[in-house]
């Protein structure tokens, strides 16, 4: 009986996660249209911060808990899964343009935050004055970010009018409509990943797999479903600027505002594997975002392709082997461990 009640969680979990990801990419886009935001700001302030409340509630109990490998793991791992797993799955179903700005701008300030927390976790430890110079970093980030993009925004707009002027565009959403999704479907998104992943857990359990398999594979890709149900939402709508801005702003506050609001409540000790393996991983793949992105030679610039979703997800699949191995006490490669 109790196999039976995980199963319908993982299924009723599963089908409002996927529905209220739609709500939220709907009401989140309107709001957007309605106040003049860009919708790569939108994507990642909005659906960035809200995708990322499951890692920062995670990290922040675990830290309270004394579980500091699980606050950083959580952060770290949701990083990797985000862009190798996540945006990997959500290319394949259909290619992302990335626009200019967030190649020259958006992309390169995320690999200059994980460079920064790399550096601040060399040592071993991140002590809470480092915690409070990542949160403090991340607001001044935050802020530069907002600000660009605004004044960009400015700029293009005598062009946009003009452009919306040739073209029948569908009516948008009533802001009051717009923000009661924006807001309903964030919390959906938030109560039915915790279902969800109440659900695989309660099966994994009763099937005998073993705890620390659950959290390395199920728990950690359960706190990144929020950004996969979002963008592959955004990717049926041809909302490409939330999909890179939900991608780019989860990352961006895992690597910073969830690490520092974990090291605030704990000083966190760090182990050797997240020296070695994670995070230099975390900087592999933020730059493969700014590579994909050019596409260097015959190609356009602009587009990660379907075969850049599945060298991601190949890349997944070796990380999270990887893990795997080590639990099972035969580490593929043995200097990552």
């Amino acid at each position: 009986m109790d196999l039976l009640y995980f199963g319908i969680a993982l299924l009723v979990g599963l089908y409002l996660l996927m529905w209220s990801a739609d709500k939220f990419v709907d009401g989140s886009s309107a709001v957007a249209t309605r106040l003049g935001m860009p919708k790569l700001l939108v994507g990642i302030i909005i659906v960035g911060f809200g995708t990322s409340a499951p890692e920062m509630l995670v990290s922040a109990l675990a830290s309270l808990g004394g579980n500091p490998g699980i606050a950083l793991g959580n952060a770290y791992g949701s990083n990797i899964a985000n862009v190798a797993l996540i945006l990997g799955l959500t290319v394949i179903i259909r290619p992302i343009v990335i626009e200019r700005n967030v190649m020259v701008r958006e992309i390169p300030i995320l690999l200059f935050a994980t460079l920064i927390s790399y550096y601040l976790l060399w040592d071993g430890f991140i002590s809470r004055p480092e915690a409070v110079f990542m949160l403090v970093l991340f607001v001044c980030i935050m802020y530069f970010s907002i600000t660009a993009s605004m004044r960009e925004e400015k700029r293009n707009k005598p062009c946009q009018e003009v452009l919306h002027q040739k073209q029948d565009e569908p009516e948008i959403m009533p802001m009051k409509n717009a923000v009661f999704w924006l807001l309903a479907g964030l919390i959906l998104l938030i109560a039915s990943s915790r279902l969800l992943i109440w659900g695989a857990v309660g099966i994994a359990t009763f099937i005998g797999i073993s705890d620390i398999i659950i959290g390395l594979t199920i728990v950690a890709v359960g706190t990144s479903l929020p950004e996969l149900a979002s963008a592959i939402a955004a990717t049926r709508k041809n909302e490409h600027a939330l999909v890179i801005g939900n991608i780019i702003g989860s990352n961006f506050f895992n690597a910073l505002a969830v690490v520092g609001i974990a090291g605030v409540i704990c000083p966190l000790p760090v182990e050797h594997g997240v020296i070695v393996r994670d995070m230099p991983l975390n900087i592999i793949l933020t730059l493969s975002l700014f590579l994909f992105g050019m596409r260097v030679g015959k190609q356009h610039q602009g587009i990660i392709s379907r075969f850049e979703g599945i060298v991601m997800l190949g890349i997944y699949g070796l990380y999270t082997a990887q893990l795997v191995s080590i639990v099972l006490g035969k580490p593929l490669i043995d200097f990552l461990v």
